[in-house]
Order: structure tokens, then sequence, then C-alpha cells
């Protein structure tokens, strides 16, 4: 260990490391290539944690204490860095949980981000993802902008865009979804469901690398249908009925969660009147009715 690293632990001993959500995924499925894979959505949501070392302590304190993800997450960093396994992390963050919004992987990555900070470790996103494999599937939400990711084996596919200016008018069905145990259940596509699914992923990518709003909501929009035999939403026709009421982009759902959005863009002319209606519109169906918007 060189005495520059040392003398900068000396000196700093906290840091912040911060993490976008993201509402749900723009498309996730199972290609020919037999992976799963996901198009991410970062929102306006985030997770931010402090992260004090304390090597008075004999162990690290977490709060809120059931955040036990990004103690797993703490433990692995300090341990492969050699570093004193006392500390205190404090998660402050305003992505729901268990609703498909990737509140555990925000966590985790702004954990990892605290630690990172706190000692000058200069964390790769691949030294992360390794990391992270030894945890839970995760979301893809240490890149920037929209990529596609393979959430099972945590690992990179491609960085596809810049997020374009969306807002999501939201449902939530209620009740949580624990993503690690979903993701652990293994289920059956048949060739056809998987060619679809090659074919969906080519289009999307190139849709978002084009800013082509329209496909993109297409696409999302037939993710969530096919979806429906995993994780059935129980008022995906009434949202689907809204959707094409106000004449918007599509609709966009968090897969392995609880909530069904509509995609609109904000730079559309008539944007305010379709924000009005389908808010209203969606305030008559059952669930707890939230704007989102896009990260940007």
């Amino acid at each position: 260990m060189s005495s520059h690293i040392k003398e900068k632990r000396k000196g700093k001993t906290i840091g912040i490391g911060k993490s976008f959500g993201t509402f749900g995924e723009l498309l996730q499925g199972v290609g020919t290539d037999e992976l799963n894979y996901l198009i991410t959505l970062p929102i306006t949501r985030y997770s931010q944690v402090t992260f004090q070392s304390r090597p008075d302590f004999p162990d690290l304190i977490v709060s809120p204490s059931h955040r036990m993800k990004s103690r797993q997450i703490a433990r692995l960093i300090l341990e492969r860095h050699g570093l004193p396994m006392g500390g205190m992390i404090e998660i402050n963050s305003n992505i729901p949980v268990g609703k498909g919004l990737a509140s555990s992987s925000a966590d985790i990555v702004a954990t990892a981000r605290a630690i990172d900070q706190c000692f000058d470790l200069n964390l790769s996103a691949r030294e992360m993802e390794e990391l992270i494999q030894e945890i839970e599937p995760t979301d893809g939400v240490m890149y920037e902008g929209i990529v596609s990711y393979y959430h099972r084996v945590v690992r990179l596919r491609e960085c596809l865009g810049p997020v374009p200016s969306l807002s999501i008018v939201s449902i939530d069905e209620g009740g949580e979804v624990d993503t690690e145990e979903f993701n652990k259940v293994s289920r059956f596509y048949s060739t056809e469901e998987k060619i679809e699914y090659d074919e969906l992923l080519a289009g999307i990518s190139t849709a978002i690398k084009q800013n082509d709003l329209k496909t993109m909501g297409a696409i999302a929009t037939r993710s969530a249908i096919l979806n429906q035999r995993l994780l059935k939403k129980r008022q995906m026709e009434y949202v689907l009925d809204i959707c094409n009421q106000v004449n918007a982009l599509g609709i966009v759902i968090t897969h392995s969660g609880t909530c069904i959005g509509i995609l609109l863009d904000q730079n559309d002319t008539v944007y305010g009147h379709q924000l009005h209606k389908a808010y209203h519109l969606m305030t008559e169906l059952q669930g707890e009715v939230t704007i989102f918007h896009t990260r940007l």
C-alpha cells in the first residue's frame, strides 16, 4: 500500500455517493443467445449514501438497518482493499422500495461510490460489477444514459445514448416484489419469443440512438404486453386505453415490479394537455398515481 494512499486515508474519512433509479425497463427479455437483458430508463429519483470510516467500530452500522445489501457491498470493497472494517453507512433515498424502480441497485451503487470517494479508490464500473455479482442481479445504474444490460450476469451490453425528456404517469398496483427472488425463477421462452426479443432489442437500440421516440414507445408497449404472462399487471388494458386516449408514446412497466406508466414526450406541443388528462384518467383506476421524469 503506497504512502500516498495512506496519507489520503488519514485526511479524508467521509465519502458521499449517489445513484439514480430507473422506471422499470423500456424492454426486458431473453434473446437467442439465452442471456437475459434489459433496457434502462433513468429517472430523477436518487439514493444518496454517506459513508464514514470508523476504525474504532468493530463492524459496520447501516441506517436504515434493513438496507443489508449496502452492508454487503461495503464489506466486499473494504475487504478487497484491506481497509478498516468499521464504519457508518447512512442512506437517504426517495426511490420507492419493492416497486421495480431499482431502489436496491441504486443503494448498492451509491454505497460503493461513497466508499470509493472516501478512500480515493478509483473503482472502475467493471470492478463494481464484479463485486455486485456476489450480491444480486442489478439494473445497470452505474452507467450514465440509457444502456442495454445483462442484469442477471451483471454486465454491460451497450451504452445506447442520452435519455430523452420524458414524463411517466405511473400507477402503482400495490404490494411489493422482491426483484432478487423474481430473477431466480427460471422461465421458459419459446424459440419464436427469443427471436422476437432479438428483433425488439435491435429495434429499440436503433430507436434510442436516433431519438425515435415513437418506436421506443411502441417497443416498450410490446415488452409490457409480453411480460403479462410472467408478472401480470391487473389494469394493463385500462392503462393501454388511457394511453390511446391521450395519444401518448406508449406504456412502460416495471417488469419485476408493481407499476405501469404512460410515456409522454415533454417536447410535444400538447404535452401539458396529455399530462393533465392522463393523470386524471389514471386516478380513476385502483392504485397510487405518481408522475416521474427522466434523468437527462
